[in-house]
């Protein structure tokens, strides 16, 4: 399946449950394994299971593969695991502790705010998904 195509339904999939701060992170530059890291947040870990039960559904449903998923017994982060697209759904204190979008980014990122989103308005967004 074609990467923006996946990156659109796992998108689309998070959005329908509600999944906060969804961060799309493009690491085909900087990682053999995969093009895109998705992160979302979630406010329990029923939320957490139900949208990466969701991700997987759509994904399966638009006849790509699901090679496995991590964490459902918990609900406090579920990794899904697509192959060329990673994704991550946590609750907000995990999130925070492990910072992947810090590990993962290639430049520093402002903070996000309405100054932050005229800087990066101004600038570009350097690490934007649609880089090919």
């Amino acid at each position: 399946m074609d990467i923006r195509k996946l990156q659109k339904i796992v998108v689309g999939a998070l959005e329908d449950i509600k999944g906060r701060d969804i961060e799309v992170i493009n690491t085909r530059k900087l990682s053999p394994l995969f093009d895109r890291i998705i992160i979302a947040s979630a406010d329990s870990t029923r939320q957490v299971k139900a949208l990466a039960r969701n991700v997987h559904d759509k994904v399966k449903e638009a006849g790509g593969e699901v090679i496995g998923m991590e964490g459902e017994e918990v609900g406090e982060w579920v990794l899904v695991d697509l192959d060329n697209v990673v994704v991550h759904v946590m609750q907000p204190a995990v999130r925070q502790h492990y910072n992947l979008e810090e590990l993962w980014q290639t430049r520093t990122r402002p903070k996000r705010g309405k100054a932050a989103a005229s800087t990066e308005a101004e600038a570009g967004d350097a690490d934007t998904a649609d880089d090919d």
